[in-house]
């Protein structure tokens, strides 16, 4: 399978950050992805750094060229044309790292892990606290982007973790996310 790539740059704009544009192209991105079913379109960040913490402003899209080519015909980025500019489909370069990039998840609430307690086991909120102190709360020091569920209508972050190159190739299925919890993306 020959994959293909298509790259989605941000614009500089007044009046929004390239933060908050990211994290709606990522959340049309998904409705899009969710709309037609697609199981073979990979998202990646070319941009990536943990240090600081960022997704920069590029999106990388990444499947076969047909699924790329739907993908586009679909007029998903209406409302974001003008604020991105897109490259045209393109091949892989055969070099390209493989990598996995994957959603993690942090329970980083103190306050919700006690409420959870409390309701579970009938402790009292000291008893709870007791249990459960500040300390646990997890800082993710990974970046993300900030979406709505379409199903709670919750916000929440979704955080993504980059891995080190992999020696071969691992080939699997895309979520609506564009993301995979075992197949590889080409990383370049």
């Amino acid at each position: 399978m020959t994959t293909h790539y298509i790259d989605i740059q941000l614009l500089p704009d007044p009046e929004f950050s390239p933060t908050h544009l990211l994290s709606a192209l990522v959340a049309k991105l998904h409705r899009a992805l969710a709309a037609q079913g697609t199981n073979d379109i990979a998202i990646a960040f070319p941009q990536y750094q943990l240090q600081p913490r960022s997704l920069g402003q590029v999106l990388r899209l990444l499947g076969p060229e047909t699924s790329l080519q739907t993908l586009i015909a679909s007029d998903w980025l209406r409302g974001m044309r003008d604020h991105t500019q897109l490259t045209g489909i393109a091949a892989v370069p055969a070099e390209a790292e493989q990598r996995h990039l994957t959603r993690r998840q942090f329970k980083t609430s103190a306050e919700r892990l006690r409420r959870r307690r409390i309701k579970r086991k009938g402790e009292t909120a000291e008893q709870a606290a007791t249990a459960i102190p500040d300390s646990v709360e997890r800082q993710p020091d990974l970046p993300f982007v900030h979406l709505r569920s379409s199903s709670t209508g919750q916000p929440f972050q979704l955080f993504l973790a980059l891995s080190e190159p992999v020696s071969a190739p691992v080939h699997g299925t895309f979520n609506a996310y564009g993301l995979s919890a075992t197949a590889t993306i080409a990383w370049f």
